[in-house]
């Protein structure tokens, strides 16, 4: 399902605000790991990039995934030292930080709605 920009545009801020309050979880997935080193990223930078999302770096969602039930999951795709990464995020449960599920080079191109 896609959002449209004002959706898009209303959960970042949520997201943002809530990641301020609450601290930013990351899965750790060996790709996630993986792509730190190759892009040459710090864990404090990978947060920055994250806190710069904007509405044209949409790609799809919320869509609900298998393993995270009952979590909406947004995805977003930032061009970084030249790599487009793939970017998957949740606010998470109520009362608790934010999650970025995925945060790695994209396997494949990705399509941005509002591009």
């Amino acid at each position: 399902m896609s959002a449209s920009k004002d959706e898009v545009d209303q959960f970042l801020k949520d997201f943002k605000v809530k990641m301020s309050t609450f601290t930013i979880i990351f899965l750790n997935r060996e790709i996630n790991q993986q792509s730190l080193l190759d892009l040459e990223i710090t864990p404090i930078r990978r947060e920055e990039y994250i806190k710069s999302l904007e509405v044209v770096n949409y790609c799809d969602g919320p869509f609900t995934d298998r393993k995270y039930e009952g979590m909406n999951l947004w995805e977003f795709g930032k061009v970084i030292n030249k790599k487009e990464v793939y970017i998957k995020i949740c606010m998470g449960k109520e009362n608790r930080p934010v999650i970025c599920v995925s945060f790695h080079i994209a396997k494949h191109k990705l399509k941005y709605a509002f591009n």
